[in-house]
């Protein structure tokens, strides 16, 4: 029984366990994005560096590191200088008062000089690095000619101008580097520039806790150990080697005797980022390897234990530096696979949004094809009786329409007459008449001859008619594997397709810095289009609970910073504690549409010859359509169908209107020799700024109901198939919110019997209705037409009414940008 309960119960152990662990993995988490937001936003971390640039020094007594930095500082965040300033005395006063009082001096200097030439310069940060220059020399020489009882050596001189050029190189460093440490500069990848910048800007902040012991251990050791390890576990031996050697160089400049460091660190950076495919244990035992080897073969005043020590404490840094910061380091950084994924999740939305759109056209070229085949399957299966009725249809008006013997022939003696002449044509056809149907002929036609003779010229006219029949029909086919074989390419095309996306770094700080100014933490932001009403970004956030945050917070904020309103487009979960929120956010439409259809067939039919569609074009754009087939049952319907069929395949591909008419009007005019025709009447309306484009081929007029106003839109174009070229006339017309568009077939418009001008009367049946429901107002149509119709339904009949309505999002915008300038002017 107690084997029983713990095998019970271990299950439970083990999930609550589990769900221990990622309570603490989130909460720790969220501690690092709280003290990292206070370091930020506080300004702590500047203040830290400051301090600790303060007070580092090169070569025992120079001091070129505060001038730089504060003046980078000054002119990329202006409202830290201060804090800054700050930070740089109090370094300096931990060396020396002389220090303090030289730090205070020439930062002054600075500004005043700054501010008094502010009207003589052009270009601030090109002129700044030269400022700092001659504010360094000017008050170094100051101060050592003081210091010396008014003396001045060429030592003196010399070791100025070092000073000065060492200030000059590292404000041009640290206007490149100080960027980089905001957490609202999410740039996907560093060039190799910005990293040395950066590795530059870390080692001189190291030298500031030169003399700093902890139990006997240097802490500058330790912490630029641990730099080269970080930088070669993430980054590989060209980086790590890269950061030793630039690290060693700056503490060996710092401090004489530390100048072995740099062979250490250089040789640690090369076989950790060697060994990094072991993760931190391989990165660890590179470092390890090379403090042995330096320290048992290195300089013999060096100590080979502390040094190890020291190494150890380094390690162990890195064991505790949490993968959420090595991941991250690792995304900026080129070459590395973190990077790689980051930017293959970026370009992943736009191949796909292409790729679906080259699918698009080849659905657009495959319906054509399909289209072409399937006519010259149906006009194969059909041809051959249907020529041979015309071709003695022709004969008989030639010959027996004014023969004696026509009631006989024809009325009485029908299939007799049929057969005779069927097999006279085919005996001819074949090259002579057979004797025993030229004998039936004589006894049954008193015009046998005149028969024959005009059988044989007709069948020139019908062999000629077949051959150019068969030249079509092989074009037919032709067109039909051409578009089958294009749309092969373009799918095949689809699957391949890559492109590049489009960098937005500005856009991705702002929305960085205003998110985070609520408190809202942001793992990642993918924007893939700003472009005005066609807003694309996705969003990573830590699942916080689903309590709406994108909905209520996010979305409003967006609307406010782009100045449009946004919406949720798409909202998933991980699922589990600690997991990921992704969300897209895309633009809302300006207006929405609502429709109403009522359509009835003639006679009270199940088929009807007209068609409708609503088709949502996906670039913000609604199309409403209608087609009818010339007359009725099921052949018009197909044709009506097939028509809208392409029309919503080409508008979805992005074809401009009057490119997509034109298109179908050819191929209702090539593929079928029928006098089978189609009209169309398609309105497509902006949902923007509700604009509305009207095209009306062979159509009945539009109206557009607004309040007690009716407005009649029309245009007169022949139906499509009847010309291979069609000019396609489009009326514009600018809509209001609260309108009702309304379209209607021949049947609808002409359906009123004992009318003499229908759009009169159209106009007042529209405008006595007084509800503004779509649906009840195309009720209310169809009705009126019916009972003023008799109550009969003598055509196919369409009517779809379009409402225009205002898009009210359901959230106000949040005004991010009167906030941030408030908080700015306190």
């Amino acid at each position: 029984m107690e084997r029983v309960e713990q095998n019970v119960m271990e299950p439970v152990g083990n999930v609550n366990l589990e769900e221990t662990k990622l309570e603490v993995t989130r909460r720790f988490k969220r501690f690092l994005f709280k003290l990292e937001l206070a370091l930020q936003q506080k300004g702590m971390m500047l203040f830290l560096i400051g301090f600790l640039l303060g007070r580092a020094l090169i070569l025992s007594h120079l001091t070129p590191f505060a001038l730089p930095f504060f003046a980078s500082v000054f002119m990329i965040r202006r409202d830290r200088a201060p804090i800054v300033f700050i930070g740089l005395l109090s370094g300096a006063l931990t060396l020396s008062i002389g220090n303090l009082v030289y730090t205070f001096a020439v930062i002054s200097l600075f500004l005043i000089a700054f501010r008094l030439s502010r009207q003589f310069r052009k270009e601030e940060l090109n002129a700044l690095p030269f400022f700092v220059f001659f504010t360094t020399i000017t008050v170094k020489l100051a101060f050592t000619y003081v210091n010396q009882q008014q003396t001045l050596s060429l030592y003196d001189g010399l070791m100025a101008l070092i000073e000065a050029g060492l200030t000059f190189i590292l404000t041009l460093i640290f206007m490149q580097s100080i960027p980089l440490l905001s957490i609202h500069k999410r740039k996907t990848s560093l060039k190799t520039e910005e990293i040395v910048s950066l590795i530059i800007l870390l080692a001189s902040i190291l030298t500031g806790t030169i003399g700093w012991r902890l139990y006997g251990l240097s802490v500058e050791h330790i912490f630029s150990r641990y730099l080269v390890l970080l930088f070669a576990y993430v980054a590989g031996a060209t980086v790590g080697s890269t950061v030793g050697v630039v690290t060693g160089l700056i503490f060996s400049l710092a401090n004489v005797s530390s100048f072995y460091q740099m062979s250490l660190l250089a040789f640690g950076g090369l076989l950790g980022g060697l060994l990094k495919e072991g993760k931190k244990f391989g990165a660890a035992a590179g470092m390890l390897v090379a403090t042995l080897l330096i320290g048992m073969y290195g300089e013999e005043n060096v100590s080979l234990i502390p040094t190890l020590y020291e190494t150890l404490a380094a390690i162990m840094l890195l064991f505790l530096t949490p993968r959420n910061l090595t991941e991250r380091v690792a995304k900026h950084i080129p070459g590395t696979p973190e990077h790689s994924h980051h930017q293959q999740q970026y370009l992943k939305k736009i191949r796909d949004v292409t790729a679906n759109r080259v699918e698009q056209f080849s659905s657009v070229f495959q319906a054509l094809s399909k289209s072409f085949a399937q006519s010259g399957r149906l006009h194969e299966e059909t041809s051959e009786e249907r020529e041979l009725d015309y071709f003695l249809g022709n004969v008989t008006e030639k010959t027996c329409q004014t023969c004696f013997k026509k009631e006989q022939c024809w009325t009485k003696n029908f299939h007799k007459t049929y057969e005779l002449m069927r097999e006279a044509t085919l005996d001819l056809e074949e090259g002579t008449l057979s004797g025993s149907v030229a004998r039936e002929m004589e006894k049954h036609c008193v015009r046998a001859k005149r028969v024959q003779e005009v059988i044989q010229q007709e069948l020139a006219h019908l062999q000629a008619n077949q051959k150019l029949k068969q030249q079509v029909q092989e074009s037919r086919k032709l067109v039909a594997d051409q578009l089958l074989g294009v749309s092969k390419v373009m799918d095949d095309f689809a699957k391949e397709i890559q492109k590049e996306r489009e960098n937005h770094h500005n856009q991705e700080e702002q929305i960085h810095e205003a998110l985070q100014s609520f408190g809202l933490e942001v793992e990642k932001i993918d924007i893939y289009s700003l472009q005005k009403g066609n807003v694309d970004i996705d969003m990573v956030f830590p699942y916080a609970g689903g309590h709406g945050e994108c909905e209520k917070l996010v979305a409003p904020m967006l609307s406010d910073i782009l100045g449009e309103t946004i919406l949720v487009q798409n909202e998933e979960y991980t699922g589990f504690p600690g997991g990921y929120c992704y969300a897209t956010f895309r633009s809302a439409k300006a207006f929405v549409v609502e429709t109403g259809v009522a359509f009835a067939a003639k006679g009270g039919g199940l088929v009807s010859g007209d068609c409708y569609s609503t088709i949502d074009l996906g670039v913000g754009k609604y199309a409403v359509a209608i087609s009818d087939g010339m007359g009725n049952g099921v052949r018009a319907h197909h044709e009506s169908n097939e028509t809208l069929n392409l029309l919503q395949k080409i508008l979805q591909s992005g074809i401009d209107e009057k490119v997509a008419i034109k298109s179908i009007n050819s191929v209702l005019s090539l593929r079928t020799t029928d006098e089978i025709f189609s009209t169309l009447d398609l309105s497509i309306i902006d949902l923007q700024n509700a604009t509305a484009k009207f095209l009306k081929i062979g159509s009945s007029p539009s109206f557009i109901k607004r309040g007690s106003k009716i407005i009649k839109i029309e245009a007169g174009n022949l139906p499509m198939g009847i010309l291979r070229e069609v000019d396609v006339d489009i009326v514009s017309e600018q809509l209001k919110a609260g309108d009702l568009l309304i379209m209607m077939s021949d049947g609808v418009f002409e359906g009123a019997k004992h009318v003499e001008n229908h759009d009169l009367w159209m106009k007042r049946k529209i405008g006595e209705i007084e509800t503004n429901d779509p649906q009840e107002v195309a009720d209310l149509i169809m009705e009126k037409v019916i009972r003023a119709g008799g109550g009969g339904i003598e055509d196919d009949m369409t009517v779809v009414v379009t409402k225009i309505e205002h898009n009210m999002p359901k959230w106000a915008a949040i005004p991010v940008t009167k906030l941030k300038k408030k908080k700015n002017a306190s």
